[in-house]
C-alpha cells in the first residue's frame, strides 16, 4: 500500500502565501503523475496543479501566475507554493499520485487526507 501525506494548510489573509508538501510512502517502484486538487464547499473536486515524472507542468487557469507544483522524485514529494492568495482558493486541497507499485507492477492512484486552506481576513 502507498500513503499520501498532506501537511501545510491553515488561515492567511487575502494577498498571502501558504506552502503545502506531500510525501508518498509504502510500497513504490516509481511516481508517474503528481497533483493538487482541491474541493469547496458543495462544489466537486477540480484540477489545481499536476507534474508529470518528467517536470511538465499544467495548472488550472484560476491559480496560472500565482502558484508553482515542484517534485522532488528522489523524495517522493510534491510541493505547491500558493501566492497572492484569494478568498475564492479556500477549500480542502487534496495531494493525488499515480504510483507505480512493485512486484507484481501495477499503477494505482491514491489521494491523501486533504488539508484545509482558508483565505480570509
Amino acid at each position: 500500500q502507498v500513503r499520501l501525506v498532506e501537511s501545510g494548510g491553515g488561515l492567511v489573509q487575502p494577498g498571502g502565501s501558504l506552502r503545502l508538501s506531500c510525501a508518498a510512502s509504502g510500497r513504490i517502484f516509481r511516481i508517474n503523475d503528481m497533483g493538487w486538487y482541491r474541493q469547496a464547499p458543495g462544489r466537486p473536486r477540480d484540477m489545481v496543479a499536476t507534474i508529470t515524472s518528467d517536470g511538465s507542468t499544467n495548472y488550472a487557469d484560476s491559480v496560472k501566475g500565482r502558484f508553482t507544483i515542484s517534485r522532488d522524485s528522489a523524495k517522493n514529494t510534491v510541493h505547491l507554493q500558493m501566492n497572492s492568495l484569494k478568498p475564492e482558493d479556500t477549500a480542502v486541497y487534496y495531494c493525488n499520485s499515480r504510483v507505480i507499485s512493485p512486484l507484481p507492477i501495477r499503477e494505482d492512484t491514491y489521494w491523501g487526507q486533504g488539508t484545509q486552506v482558508t483565505v480570509s481576513s
